[in-house]
């Protein structure tokens, strides 16, 4: 080993070293700072319900239920984009191919097309044009043969059929299940205005599918523009005799109001296949045979390509706005491909294990290279949009002090909702020191809040800060409330040094070192 990597290596290794030794001190409690027991007083909601841990440095400062696990909600997607980053590396890029087996013979393709799917992230209808238009460039104009899709890079490739919504909004952008070939991530943009219109909702969609059409069925009442989900009822995708298909939105909708949303209603094969087939005729094109679902054979000759944005880029898109089909994208992608240094990413080699198992197995694998014991962590998509996810805090403490030791530091960092400025944290504590210098990601479900990330004490300290609360009583807003006074007392923490005591036995026979640190 080179002499000049040694020290840093043993630095690493003592660092990650404290989560184990962590996770044998932490009391079974430790006394919750006054501001915190105040807002869970007002809220109603037991002082068991909360797991906190709160480290500066190697030093803990705060410790409560740490080591019990809980529902992380969103900030699961650390650990994903952490472990995104630093097994798929900086450049890594998803690809969407355009491939052929066939011949070109004057200004016809003599053969199938495959459109194969890489886990492009940002692939959309300007994508897709651009690659049928470098078709055309290239003197095609007819495809005589089939359009086969291809999203064999995960397996199962549609892990979405016959698949139980996670809740009442199955149409709704953060239920998405990810492939290998999203396009527009399979959504609509419905815009909806009974501005001037009478007795009715005037409704359009983009991006237009061939033979797709919206109308709506939707009531107009007396009620605020700026509530009108209150109205909303799933939409649907309804068959046509002429082998169209109709969108229709249900509900009531407000007088006098405009509106925007996205969709996600039609089947995945429909939409790729009516897109590709409208945007190919709208460059003069024609398709000739059907479209049906395969692989793509090795032999098949590269016609045309798109490649995503650097996978740093794509982590912010995940983090700041806690997007779930971009994280479970990247999730599936750790089973499924790897690094490539020229080419940004390449297929695994196969196997029949399950592409979710797959990707599971590297997270861990990853998780104890840093010495982050494993155990009671339960994965499920790594997103968080899940009621079996399971986490310690001191685990999520760990994964946050691997971030900061990263390589990848920088970027991970930049990814993360900054408090009162943006992302989901950009409506919270803006009248603390927190606000414009924490970096937290949130977590919401039903009956979950969680925070994680990073608080600078008011010395300008780095705090790792990790905090999860489950309770049928966090909704609106109680629980988000005891959170933020939880990351305004360690924004105001003093800065001087504490002195830890020994350790010393625990209620539960384990050993503890846990104290808090004065605030001001």
């Amino acid at each position: 080993m080179s002499r000049r990597f040694a020290p840093a290596l043993a630095r690493t290794a003592a660092a990650a070293a404290t989560v184990f030794l962590l996770a044998a001190w932490l009391p079974a409690r430790a006394q919750l700072p006054e501001p915190v027991t105040s807002a869970l007083r007002a809220a109603a909601i037991p002082e068991s319900a909360l797991s906190v841990l709160v480290l500066r440095g190697d030093q803990t400062v705060l410790a409560h239920l740490a080591d019990r696990p809980m529902q992380p909600a969103s900030t699961m997607k650390l650990i994903t984009t952490l472990a995104g980053l630093e097994q798929l590396g900086p450049v890594f890029r998803g690809r969407t191919e355009l491939r052929t087996t066939g011949t070109v013979e004057g200004d016809t393709l003599k053969g199938d097309l495959y459109l194969r799917g890489g886990a492009d992230m940002d692939l959309s209808t300007e994508a897709l044009t651009a690659m049928l238009r470098s078709l055309r460039t290239q003197g095609i104009h007819r495809i005589d043969g089939r359009l086969v899709v291809d999203r064999q890079l995960f397996n199962p490739a549609r892990a979405d059929l016959g698949r139980a919504p996670f809740d009442e909004s199955p149409e709704a952008y953060y239920n998405v299940v990810p492939d290998a070939l999203l396009i527009n991530k399979n959504m609509l943009q419905i815009d909806m205005r009974s501005i001037g219109t009478g007795k009715r909702v005037k409704v359009t969609m983009q991006p237009d599918l061939e033979g797709v059409t919206i109308a709506s069925d939707m009531t107009l009442v007396d009620a605020d523009c700026s509530a009108w989900e209150d109205g909303w009822k799933t939409p649907e995708a309804v068959p046509q005799p002429d082998g169209g298909i109709k969108v229709m939105l249900h509900g009531t909708f407000p007088k006098n109001c405009a509106a925007h949303y996205a969709i996600n209603v039609v089947d995945r094969q429909e939409y790729v296949d009516r897109l590709l087939r409208l945007t190919w005729k709208q460059l003069g094109g024609k398709l000739a045979g059907t479209t049906v679902e395969g692989a793509t054979p090795p032999e098949a000759r590269l016609l045309a390509e798109h490649v995503s944005r650097a996978l740093p880029e794509l982590v912010r898109d995940i983090n700041k706005p806690s997007d779930n089909a971009l994280a479970r994208t990247l999730y599936l992608s750790l089973g499924a491909l790897e690094a490539d240094p020229l080419l940004g990413s390449r297929p695994q080699a196969g196997g029949a294990a399950t592409t979710l198992s797959r990707s599971e197995a590297v997270v861990r694998t990853w998780l104890r290279g840093h010495r982050i014991d494993d155990a009671g962590l339960v994965l499920e998509n790594a997103a968080g949009l899940s009621r079996t996810e399971q986490v310690t805090a001191v685990q999520m403490a760990g994964v946050l002090q691997a971030g900061l030791r990263s390589n990848w530091a920088p970027e991970f960092l930049a990814s993360m909702p900054i408090v009162a400025v943006d992302g989901t944290m950009r409506r919270r504590l803006a009248g603390s020191p927190a606000a414009g210098r924490a970096r937290m990601k949130t977590g919401t479900l039903r009956n979950v809040v969680a925070l994680a990330g990073y608080v600078p004490d008011a010395s300008g300290r780095q705090c790792v800060l990790v905090a999860m609360l489950g309770s049928e009583l966090v909704g609106n807003g109680r629980g988000r409330a005891v959170l933020d006074a939880l990351v305004d007392w360690v924004a105001r923490l003093d800065g001087a040094p504490a002195t830890m005591p020994a350790p010393a036995p625990a209620p539960d026979g384990r050993v503890g070192s846990s104290t808090m640190l004065p605030a001001r």
